[in-house]
């Protein structure tokens, strides 16, 4: 993999990635951490349905802290490979630099801080899921759907592209937010994974609401993720899922049913 990349970040510090072999076994390390988490989401999803995802259960602590592992994990195998370029490159520009931290201690900071703000969406989700839950059938299928069209919505607009090019973009991101030592990555894994956060977050409201975390929809919008960051052109995917979200909502709030279809017949 080639290296040539602008030599100083914008505030003058040296910003100079070199894809060596500690790089390639940093993204090797986070692929083994992203397939243990796989493993832990199909085991999970082969087992028997969650009763917090197909019926009303009132809100408790022990529920919550519950869901907001179990989403952590869950976010780990969806979102880590698809962050693998960003944090493989803020692996390669640490050799350039000169650090009291020991080697790779920021970019574990990085990665820690990208991943505790995924999990801790999880809380909002599940207090919003729970809420949800608690409307009659037609009512939830209406919010269902109007999940799906709201979803689709942000999809098409400038706000998502925004965020998508921040997330497109690894070395812009680094030009643009560079800082050192501990509080800088501190304040770069924060700083990414807001905007991942906010390129994301309608996703995985359809995969909480419309696909009750079922394993084809999570393996659907992983896909989907990945696509837009990934591919050339995914400012385009992020575009056509937004236009299917539309479809889907728009026939889900005319025929209910269809979001028994969608959350794979689960009575509600």
């Amino acid at each position: 993999m080639g290296s040539a990349t602008p030599r100083r970040s914008p505030s003058g510090e040296p910003l100079t990635p070199v894809w060596n072999r500690a790089t390639i076994v940093t993204s090797i390390a986070l692929l083994l951490i992203a397939a243990v988490a796989w493993v832990d989401v199909v085991r999970s999803s082969l087992g028997d349905p969650d009763m917090m995802m197909t019926m009303f259960m009132p809100l408790t602590v022990s529920d919550g802290l519950a869901f907001v592992l179990s989403w952590g994990v869950m976010m780990t195998a969806m979102m880590l490979p698809s962050a693998l370029p960003m944090i493989g490159l803020y692996a390669a520009t640490q050799r350039g630099e000169t650090s009291a931290l020991p080697r790779g201690v920021p970019v574990a900071v990085f990665t820690a801080v990208y991943l505790a703000v995924w999990t801790l969406s999880g809380a909002p989700v599940y207090l919003a899921h729970t809420g949800l839950m608690a409307l009659s059938p037609r009512a939830f299928a209406h919010g269902v759907a109007a999940i799906l069209i709201a979803a689709g919505a942000f999809q098409l607009s400038p706000l998502k592209q925004s965020c998508l090019r921040a997330c497109r973009s690894p070395l812009g991101f680094l030009l643009g937010h560079w800082r050192v030592g501990l509080r800088g990555s501190l304040a770069l894994g924060w700083s990414h994974a807001l905007y991942c956060l906010g390129c994301c977050w309608a996703l995985m409201v359809v995969l909480v609401a419309a696909g009750a975390m079922g394993l084809a929809w999570v393996l659907l919008i992983t896909a989907v993720v990945a696509a837009e960051k990934l591919l050339p052109r995914g400012e385009w995917i992020a575009r056509a899922t937004g236009g299917a979200f539309l479809l889907l909502g728009t026939a889900a709030a005319a025929y209910p049913d269809l979001v028994n279809v969608l959350r794979g017949a689960h009575a509600m």
